[in-house]
Order: C-alpha cells, then sequence, then structure tokens
C-alpha cells in the first residue's frame, strides 16, 4: 500500500511504543537495504554511500557496513556535513564502520576507490541524504552531494535512493531543483505516495518495496491495511505470489486455457507473433493465431512452432471457435473495422483488447461506451496515446485520476495504462502501480508480447485485474533481468527487444514463487 508522510510517522511512533529501539529497527532496515543490492548485482562492486545527517543517513551507514562486510563492496563514505553534526545515532552507526571504508566530505576531493576512483565513476551510488521529513528546496550542503550523485550518474554510475531520492517530495511528488535521479528507490515498509507521482518516476527508477516485519504488524494494528480504495498499492513479487499456485503433477493442457489471437496484417506480422509467443511464454495450454488472409502465409511462416496459425476471412468466424479467452488488436490495422468491433463486444470470454482494436473502439460511433455492453469482462491496454483516443479528457488529467475516471465510467472492464509506472484500475478497486520495467523497453513490441502474456493469465483462470498486475511485472522483471541478470547476456538499453523477453520470462515466473 501507499503511505503519507504522516501515516509513516504514526507507524514509527507505534513501534517505538511497544518497545522497539530505534537502533534496532535502523539496523533491519539497512540490513535489508543492503541485502536487495545485493541480490541486484552488486557484489564485490565499487560504491560510494552519501550520508545525511538525519536517520536516513544512519540507515544508509548500517547498508554501507553490511556491503562491505558482507557482500565484499568497496564501498566509500561521503558525509554532507561533519561528523558532529550527525544525529546521535547516525554518529553511533558511523562509528561502527570499518576503518577500511574510506570517509571523505562532500565538496573535498573524492578518495581514491580502488585505486583509480578519481577517473573512473564507481559501479553504484547510494543516497541517503534526505529521509521521509524533508520537504521544500534543497539546502547548500544536501544540494551540492545531490550535484555529486547527479554527476556521478552522467558518468555511468547506477544510483540507488534509499527509501526515496533526496530533493522528492513523500506526499507530493514535488521535485526540488537538482533533486537526485535515481534508477532504483528501496522504499523502506511502505511506499510513499510522492513516489508513484508523475512528475516524480524519472527521479524514482525502479521502485521496490524493501518490507519489514514490524511496520506490517504496526499498520495490522493502526488500520491502514485495511480496504482504502483512495490509497493505492505497489505490485511487487510479495503481493503476486499466491496468484498463481504450482500445477498439480497430472495437469494438462486444457486446464490453462485455450488462447485466440487475432493479430497482423501486411507488413505488420511481427506483433502477431510476438504476442503468441507472449502467450506460450506466459502459460497458455493451446495458442491459436487467426490471421487476416492476405497476411497468413507471411505469419504462418514465422509463427512460433507450437502455435496454430489459421487464415480467417470474416472476423466473426472467431465467435464460432472453442476458445477460453481471446486477444487482439497488435498490428491489425483497420481493416473489417465493423467485424473487429463486433469481436470486441460478442466474445463471451474474457478479452485482452489492444492497439488497432483499440483504435477502432476509440473512432467508432459507439466510442468507449461500447466497453459497457461486451458479453464477457475485457482488460483494455492503452498506452498513453491510445488512451488519448480512446479517452479524450486524460490530457488534463495525471495518470492516475486519468485511470480511476475511466474504470468508474466503465465497470467491468480493467485498464492496464501502459508507461514507465504502468496503472491498473477497476472500479471498486484500489489503482495498483506497478514496480518493475527498464528504460529499455521503450522500443516497438513490447505491448505485443504483454498482449500476450495477459491473455494466457486468463487462460489460467485470473481475474482481469490481477492478471494485468501480474503480467505487468512479470514482462517489467523479464527485461530487467535481461538487461541485468546474473547469468543474462547483458542488454544494453539501447539493444534490448521484445524477444529478449520471452527467455527471462521462466526466470521472473520463479522469482516470483520464490517471494511466495
Amino acid at each position: 500500500m501507499l503511505v503519507s508522510r504522516a501515516e509513516m510517522t504514526s507507524l514509527e511512533k507505534d513501534i517505538f511504543a511497544r518497545g522497539l529501539d530505534a537502533a534496532v529497527l535502523m539496523e533491519a532496515a539497512g540490513r535489508a537495504m543492503a541485502e536487495e543490492l545485493d541480490a541486484r548485482w552488486l557484489s564485490g562492486r565499487r560504491v560510494v554511500v552519501f550520508v545525511g545527517k538525519g536517520h536516513n543517513g544512519g540507515d544508509a551507514l548500517v547498508a554501507a557496513r553490511h556491503l562491505h562486510e558482507r557482500y565484499r563492496a568497496d564501498v566509500g563514505i561521503r558525509l554532507a556535513h561533519p561528523p558532529a553534526k550527525l544525529a546521535p545515532l547516525t554518529a553511533a552507526m558511523l562509528a561502527r564502520l570499518s576503518s577500511e571504508v574510506s570517509r571523505s566530505m562532500v565538496g573535498d576531493d573524492f578518495p581514491a576507490l580502488g585505486g583509480d576512483f578519481p577517473g573512473r565513476a564507481p559501479a553504484w551510488v547510494l543516497d541517503g541524504l534526505l529521509g521521509l521529513n524533508a520537504a521544500g528546496p534543497l539546502r547548500p550542503a544536501e544540494r551540492a552531494a545531490c550535484r555529486e550523485i547527479n554527476a556521478l550518474r552522467q558518468r555511468g554510475a547506477r544510483v540507488a535512493a534509499l527509501d526515496l531520492p533526496s530533493g522528492v517530495d513523500a506526499d507530493t511528488g514535488a521535485i526540488a531543483e537538482d533533486a537526485v535521479l535515481a534508477g532504483l528507490t528501496l522504499a523502506v515498509g511502505f511506499a510513499k505516495r510522492g513516489l508513484v507521482a508523475d512528475g516524480a518516476t524519472r527521479h524514482v527508477g525502479r521502485l521496490a518495496v524493501v518490507r519489514l516485519p514490524e511496520f506490517a504488524a504496526a499498520a495490522s494494528r493502526l488500520g491502514l491495511d485495511a480496504d482504502d480504495l483512495a490509497r493505492g498499492t505497489v505490485t511487487d513479487a510479495a503481493a503476486l505470489a499466491h496468484l498463481l499456485p504450482p500445477r498439480e503433477f497430472d495437469a494438462h493442457k486444457g486446464q490453462f486455457g485455450r488462447v485466440g489471437i487475432f493479430a497482423g496484417s501486411p507488413g505488420f506480422s511481427g506483433a502477431a507473433i510476438l504476442c503468441a509467443r507472449g502467450a506460450l511464454r506466459g502459460g497458455a495450454g493451446l495458442v491459436s493465431l487467426f490471421a487476416r488472409r492476405d497476411a497468413w502465409p507471411v505469419i504462418a511462416a514465422a509463427a512460433p512452432a507450437e502455435a496454430m496459425v489459421r487464415p480467417i476471412g470474416d472476423p466473426r468466424e472467431i465467435l464460432d471457435e472453442k476458445l477460453d479467452v481471446l486477444a487482439l488488436g497488435p498490428g491489425l490495422g483497420h481493416k473489417n473495422a465493423a467485424a473487429v468491433l463486433a469481436l470486441v463486444e460478442k466474445f463471451p470470454g474474457p478479452a485482452v483488447v489492444d492497439a488497432d482494436a483499440l483504435n477502432l473502439v476509440a473512432g467508432s460511433k459507439k466510442g468507449a461506451a461500447l466497453l459497457g455492453r461486451c458479453a464477457g469482462p475485457r482488460l483494455v491496454t492503452p498506452h498513453p496515446g491510445e488512451m488519448l483516443r480512446l479517452f479524450p479528457g486524460a490530457k488534463a488529467l495525471p495518470r492516475a485520476e486519468t485511470a480511476r475516471r475511466f474504470a468508474d465510467g466503465h465497470p467491468g472492464t480493467v485498464l492496464l495504462l501502459k508507461g514507465a509506472r504502468t496503472v491498473v484500475a477497476e472500479a471498486d478497486r484500489s489503482l495498483a502501480y506497478n514496480s518493475t520495467g527498464d528504460p529499455g523497453m521503450a522500443t516497438g513490441g513490447m505491448g505485443d508480447a504483454l498482449t500476450g502474456v495477459l491473455a494466457a493469465l486468463l487462460g489460467q483462470k485470473l481475474a482481469p485485474y490481477d492478471a494485468a498486475r501480474l503480467g505487468a511485472w512479470l514482462c517489467g522483471r523479464a527485461a530487467e533481468r535481461a538487461r541485468r541478470g546474473r547469468l543474462a547476456a547483458q542488454q544494453s538499453e539501447q539493444s534490448l527487444l521484445p524477444s529478449d523477453l520471452f527467455m527471462q520470462l521462466g526466470g521472473a515466473w520463479e522469482e516470483l514463487r520464490a517471494a511466495g
């Protein structure tokens, strides 16, 4: 769930009132953050930790100690203030660091880390400058430190913010001048509301929630974990692991969905292929790929061997097929518009409506109102441009408000609004913000792969809201693994392709199992 600054303060007060020492909680938070960083391939790397004078700096120092002692990282400390100005608990954590860990002040020349640090950026930079209660413009010392962090990022360092990036308001997401641009933010306990604000996304980067049992227990005691439609949630592995239990040993393909896909057109056969591959890797029992006759020869020649490919004349013929789920739209073009709209409206089971199918809905006389008359549940997956065509009022609204209004106005339809922070919305449910993803996903075809995965999840009997949350997480995590996984091919932001996701989906599935 998402919490405000005041709610997080109440949780901490409740924890301390029950006798837990602040030092113990700081140790738990710092250790958990170090474990999360190590899981992202930090072991043995060069790390510079920027430390503020408050307890956020104390958390950073604990993380630094564990990174050095447990994970063999070459750690250097950059203090924004002299040691005498540190909060007592933060000063105590600084004293516990090994003498092998170098220390310096922001503004001084960097110390040598690993022999040649001045000429080379560290692998990682940790931002532990400012915490929950910071607001407004940055003060001179912190601003200078933020500038150093951002300069190191420009030189190739990966930046991780501890709890929230310095200069980002925890409640509103307002951005101070020179605020830290993080690629990863480790939110302690719960994600703060400001972290999912539209303007904060490029500063927050990948959002990971460092779950601590102390905060979960306090939230239960204070009733903050009760259903609250206005609160919103962050989707991570721990929130999703229960959705698909392990398959029974005697399972058969008929149990996991007969998925139909209507996609592709001349010149756009790749969209159909990516969608089919996504459905296969997403766990569908059977995949039937229906292609327009003028595109069928090319699609059939390139389709995965595991998919059945069939030419189709009138798209309404698909209504006579024995299918559990339908996905339609990727690369489809605008031919046979009336028949495609009939499929959207009359297919009796759940359907994923994407790309050109969405554009046809938006351009029809019925418009998005057609979604309210569908024979089965619909999961619509627009990118921002398609959202504007489907829901013109979105132009003047934040993404969260767009998603909420659209979902409330279309009961029975689940919205997956694509973007760097994908939002899933359904009437009478909390908005769900996806936590995974990578800038390398900003390339054509990623949405086609996602559509196939979503159809497969619907075929495995997930509700559309759950399928949308899980599908977005899986595809985002697969992209991360393709870019930075320990055993992956290490694609760059520029070289990542949708096809790279498919070989990493299995690893993403296994991570999900482990989280459960």
